[in-house]
This record gives structure tokens, sequence and C-alpha cells, in this order.
């Protein structure tokens, strides 16, 4: 499966990893609901690299972690922090938080960052959002819930994107995952969001 993998994009997950993810997730609900414990990750560090705010995001991995009987480290506020603010490049920043961890989990405003990152680690990177770019894992989120809530099926459903449809790193990843099953898709935005920035 994605063992020892980056996901830097959605694309890096196949449809059959998808399908066992949502398996394992099944299984995994009482430990996320803390009515089980859980030690698969003992001994292992997460490095969380979160160069824009983020509460939901970034909870949602570091609970998960400690759930799943791991530890967390992080950079307070990494655009100001010592390496950020003496000019060290991500690519250094990575190449540290990388002897440090065992995987490394970013989020940063410039699209690309992401799959920079996992060029300069030896650890998988998980990329918790890249600037307009995509969110790989609140689509999994996301397909997770629309099988959940649609009777164990995400083929023959419709569904409806809304919003900033050109910026959205969220719906950016979605409408790719959607794209590999049979569903109707609706776009829903204001014009100036609508369209893709063209070259």
């Amino acid at each position: 499966m994605l063992k020892g993998k980056s996901v830097v994009s959605i694309d890096d997950v196949s449809t059959e990893d998808l399908e066992e993810i949502f398996r394992r997730t099944d299984e995994m609900l009482p430990y996320a609901l803390g009515e089980k414990r859980n030690r698969t990750m003992e001994g292992k560090i997460m490095a969380t690299l979160f160069f824009e705010p983020s509460t939901r995001t970034r909870m949602s991995f570091e609970s998960a972690m400690h759930r799943l009987g791991g530890s967390v480290i992080s950079m307070a506020e990494p655009p100001q922090s010592s390496s950020t603010s003496k000019g060290e490049t991500l690519a250094d920043t990575v190449r540290m938080v990388n002897a440090y961890s065992d995987i490394v989990v970013i989020r940063h405003p410039l699209e690309g960052a992401a799959r920079l990152a996992s060029k300069f680690s030896t650890k998988p990177v998980i990329n918790a959002g890249d600037g307009s770019g995509q969110h790989p894992t609140q689509t999994i989120l996301d397909l997770y819930t629309i099988r959940r809530e649609r009777g164990g099926r995400i083929d023959g459903n419709r569904v409806a994107l809304v919003g900033d449809l050109r910026y959205g790193r969220t719906v950016h990843s979605l409408i790719l995952a959607l794209a590999r099953y049979d569903v109707e898709i609706f776009l829903v935005s204001p014009p100036r969001y609508l369209h893709c920035q063209t070259t």
C-alpha cells in the first residue's frame, strides 16, 4: 500500500489504496473516538511543519499520531522560527527536520512546496495543503464521508463543489479523485473563481 511513501498529490494514492484506506478507517474508528487504545506508532515521531495557520488540519494529524501511540514535534510559527528568519531554505529546513522524525507533515502557502519537500526528505512527506495546489488528505476524508453517508458507495452519486473553484486546493484534489468514479459533478462558484488560470 502506501507504507513508506509520500502523499503530495491525490495522484500518489491509487483507487486501490483508497479502498484499503476506507476499509482500515472503518476498523480504526473506535481508536479515533478514544474508545480503544492503539500503540501502532509507538516509538515513531511525526514532525509538523505548518507555514500557514491551521487549527483543524493540524489538530487532526497530531491527535491521530497521539492516539496511535506516537509522538509529535513541530516548529512553532515556522515563518518566525530561527531557521526561517535566518534565511534557511525550505530544502534545508526539511533536511534538518528529516533527521529528527519518521514522517513529515507540511502545510505551506506556496503551491509545489510539499513536492519540493518530498525531494529533500528521506522520510515520507504528507501534504497538508500547499497554496492553491492540493490537499490530498482532506480529499481522502471527503471521499470517506461520501461513502459512509451514501450507503458505502461513491459511484452513482451527484456531488456539488461549491465556492472558490479557482484557488481552493481542497477542490483541486477532490475533483481529480471524483473523476475516478461514476459520479455527476456540479460546479457552483462566482464567475471570477470558476475558471482555472491558463498560461
